[in-house]
């Protein structure tokens, strides 16, 4: 297929119209008196809100050209969001005001390779700067006052997340669950805990609970289907030679992987058990993340510099204790550094 081109200003000027309108989009929810923005579902009700980085992932240009400026500011907000959580409103404006500055300097006849140093430069001096007026975090109170503003000046949210966070310090992991009744509480358990249960009932270790019980188990943690016994067979092989139980964690379990892992653990050769990820799109990745951090080892994914034909043990979590019902599963103890 035959490639458009544009060249100089023409080129500049649906570069610039794609992330202005991007940007106006996502920066008219900016402030105590932000506006929501209502996004069109395919299927469903329309989606209500302000959160910057959700408008600008649902945004899509029908000029080509324009959808690329509109995509460069987007990667801006969600590796913001990536990064801090926060405040992808605030990267949105300011790549907006870079752009612009920088499509003005060009068109005025400066040296577009020189202006990106003097960003660069200006990038730099910027954050010394922050760093030097940054307060710290240190009290309860502060992270009120922090978390209400998130949360759109709702002080009693703020509260709940202060107390939250304030008590697990901050090397701990809060994870946010949906209730299924009214209200807000806060719940504390030494470990990490996710409401993904076992994909098989045939791996239970204990019939009569009907829990999965493994005691220093190996922890796979894979974003992607595992749906092959050629899959596993690598690391498996290598698990066998220090033999300890596997708790496989991935997008979803199937096929001859899990039907090898059954009979195995029926005719107890091998304790394992299969849980379904939590998570779902790119969320499943960020929480797989997040049980890294608690257990050790790496996350498998697309974007990963290794397989499972090339993994090693040391790239498995570790944990004293994994405890996995049909609903939950709760990991005790994890080998995580304070670090991570």
């Amino acid at each position: 297929m035959a490639k458009e081109l544009r060249f100089d200003a023409d080129a500049r000027d649906l570069l610039m119209t794609g992330v202005d309108k991007l940007a106006d989009a996502v920066k008219s929810t900016l402030g105590p008196k932000g506006r929501n923005v209502i996004i069109e579902q395919i299927t469903g009700s329309p989606v209500v809100t302000n959160d910057g980085v959700t408008i600008a992932r649902e945004i899509h240009l029908k000029n080509q050209f324009e959808n690329m400026g509109a995509q460069l500011v987007k990667e801006a907000a969600i590796k913001t969001n990536d990064v801090v959580g926060d405040g992808t409103t605030t990267a949105t404006v300011i790549a907006q005001a870079i752009v612009r500055e920088g499509m003005r300097a060009i068109a005025d006849g400066g040296n577009p390779v020189l202006i990106k140093r003097g960003i660069d430069r200006a990038v730099g001096r910027l954050i010394e700067h922050l760093e030097k007026a940054a307060h710290p975090v240190l009290h309860e109170q502060d992270y009120a006052r922090v978390a209400a503003i998130s949360a759109n000046d709702d002080d009693e949210v703020g509260a709940v997340i202060a107390t939250a966070l304030h008590t697990v310090g901050d090397t701990g992991v809060v994870t946010v669950e949906e209730s299924p009744t009214i209200g807000m509480s806060v719940d504390f358990v030494e470990g990490f805990e996710f409401d993904n249960g076992y994909i098989s009932p045939y791996l239970v270790t204990d019939p009569g609970r009907l829990e999965a019980v493994l005691d220093d188990p190996y922890i796979l943690m894979c974003s992607e289907k595992v749906t092959k016994v050629q899959q596993l067979m690598p690391v498996l092989d290598k698990i066998m030679r220090d033999p300890r139980p596997l708790v496989l964690i991935a997008e979803t379990v199937e096929g001859s992987a899990l039907s090898m892992l059954v009979h195995n653990h029926v005719n107890e050769t091998f304790r394992a058990v299969a849980v379904r990820a939590p998570g779902f799109g790119d969320r499943r990745l960020h929480k797989l993340e997040d049980l890294a951090a608690v257990v050790g080892g790496s996350v498998l994914s697309r974007q990963s510099s290794f397989s499972m034909e090339n993994m090693t043990l040391a790239q498995l979590g570790r944990a004293k204790q994994v405890r996995v019902t049909e609903n939950t599963t709760t990991i005790v103890g994890g080998a995580g550094s304070a670090a991570d």
